[in-house]
């Protein structure tokens, strides 16, 4: 299969890259910095799901890889272009996450101390798409102190985000969770 055009633009060459919305910006500028982030949660959660021969977690991990594409969309989208996109983190994406989560939490027993992660080589990997999550969530929370992004909605669903992942590695486990000896 020939290739008619290249991966390779060159405009990034001078240390700049372009938002969703078309501004080029510094490629250290923070939003870039939160949407890297959220672009390396969406990459270990690949892995995850490469690793996971659970059909249960593969299924979650994939819905939620396409939901965090919503999120990056925003991230990476200047608050005067924000109309253009297609799709933004509402109540509704909230809710499913939460219901989501709530299922998890509902089937899995409560483990009584600290997880060390790595019960599984794909839970392992969850669990470090959820510290990342934390990351990008501090990002986030200086974007809003900052005013570039106002969308609260967001930023709670990152929070809600991390907890679902903890949750979903321990799943993952399915009986495999190491825990820290007290």
């Amino acid at each position: 299969m020939k290739r008619t055009t290249s991966i390779t633009t060159r405009t990034g060459d001078n240390g700049t890259t372009h938002l969703f919305s078309g501004e080029r910006v510094s490629k250290d500028c923070p939003q870039a910095h939160a949407y890297g982030d959220l672009d390396e949660v969406v990459s270990l959660l690949g892995v995850a799901r490469a690793l996971s021969p659970n059909a249960d977690t593969v299924a979650r991990l994939e819905s939620l890889q396409r939901r965090l594409f919503v999120v990056g969309a925003e991230l990476a989208t200047s608050r005067e272009h924000l109309a253009r996109l297609r799709e933004r983190v509402d109540e509704a994406m909230l809710a499913e996450l939460d219901r989501e989560r709530e299922d998890l939490e509902a089937a899995l027993p409560a483990p009584g101390g600290f997880i060390l992660p790595g019960g599984t080589p794909a839970a392992a990997h969850i669990d470090l798409a959820r510290a990342v999550t934390r990351r990008c969530e501090r990002k986030v929370v200086g974007l809003m102190e900052q005013g570039v992004m106002t969308n609260e909605t967001l930023l709670v669903w990152l929070n809600r985000l991390s907890d679902y992942l903890w949750l979903l590695a321990r799943a993952e486990e399915n009986g495999k969770t190491v825990m820290k000896d007290t």
